[in-house]
């Protein structure tokens, strides 16, 4: 039987839960704060069962196993941004790219002319306002007979390299603009055009959503050297790309030129296809650009052009952010 004092306890502890202020304070007391969804930022708070075991695990795992990953969308997401910056010309990006080209069917004897390409382009930083882009060209070319007459040839070609100035916080718009120079820096006569050369280069691109749009293009005109014919070049290459999550997107990059030199009948080289890349990491640290794509020639040089082209290309990021 309880005595007067405990009756007269439990009236009073009665008579504070029945009371709105002495409820709240005890609900608190006896509760643990949950993030509730529909109301944020202000705290909901769930009540705990005087049965149930006072531990914060339960709840804990039934939290972590409702909330969304964050981590990977961010990580999916900054993926993305990076494999957009490979994709802009004169972004602030250093990046090392071996791009292999095999050209099928070329020349009147259908060899294969394989060119490897090594191509790295070099930020610097002039002011706060504006960079400095420098891309290089070196390229190494083993070229079969391509037709009767002509012998094969092996080495170095011709180096290219291209300056771009570009705004450092370009807006809708982004552009460089600059010259370009080429130097005769081939091992064999077969391989390059024995002449300097030189002409202004510009780059134009946008980047809405997922997509990066955009073109390089350039002249050159020969203006000393040894090489039997003169140089007045044009080359074009736009560019579109469309990315998708976790570093995957698809890639068209034609290369167009123009030998303004030549007659009609061999002076364009028009391809026309695409493929798909994707940015992954080796250990999960170093960035690395992966591309294969494939043209067809719509119109090419009848003498010495290719029918059409198989471009694998893989490039070393190192990012400055």
């Amino acid at each position: 039987m309880k005595t007067r004092k405990q009756l007269a306890a439990l009236a009073v502890l009665s008579a504070c839960i029945a009371s709105p202020t002495c409820a709240q304070d005890f609900k608190y007391q006896n509760s643990y704060p949950v993030q509730d969804p529909g109301n944020a930022p202000e705290l909901a708070f769930a009540p705990i069962s005087l049965n149930a075991s006072l531990s914060l695990a339960p709840a804990e795992a039934t939290a972590g196993a409702t909330a969304p990953d964050s981590s990977q969308d961010e990580d999916s997401k900054s993926t993305e941004a990076l494999a957009k910056k490979t994709q802009n010309p004169v972004a602030d990006l250093i990046s090392v790219p071996f791009q292999n080209n095999f050209n099928f069917d070329f020349g009147p004897n259908n060899v294969t002319q394989y060119v490897l390409q090594f191509q790295p382009v070099i930020p610097i930083h002039l002011s706060e306002d504006w960079n400095l882009i420098t891309r290089t060209i070196l390229p190494t070319i083993n070229q079969p007979s391509p037709a009767p007459g002509i012998r094969s040839a092996f080495g170095l070609g011709d180096l290219n390299p291209s300056v771009f100035l570009s705004p450092a916080k370009p807006g809708a718009l982004t552009w460089g603009v600059g010259p370009t120079f080429t130097f005769p820096t081939a091992t064999d006569s077969l391989l390059g055009s024995g002449k300097y050369s030189a002409g202004p280069t510009v780059v134009a691109l946008t980047q809405p959503g997922h997509w990066v749009i955009g073109v390089l293009a350039n002249n050159q005109w020969s203006f000393a050297g040894w090489g039997s014919r003169p140089v007045n070049a044009m080359f074009i290459q736009p560019f579109v790309n469309y990315n998708f999550h976790h570093g995957w997107y698809l890639a068209s990059s034609p290369i167009i030129t123009a030998d303004w030199e030549a007659n009609s009948r061999n002076r364009w080289t028009v391809p026309v296809g695409g493929g798909a890349g994707r940015i992954i990491k080796i250990c999960g640290k170093l960035p690395i650009n992966i591309q294969l794509t494939g043209y067809w020639n719509a119109q090419t040089p009848e003498n010495l052009g290719a029918g059409w082209q198989l471009r694998f290309q893989f490039a070393f990021l190192f990012p400055s952010k």
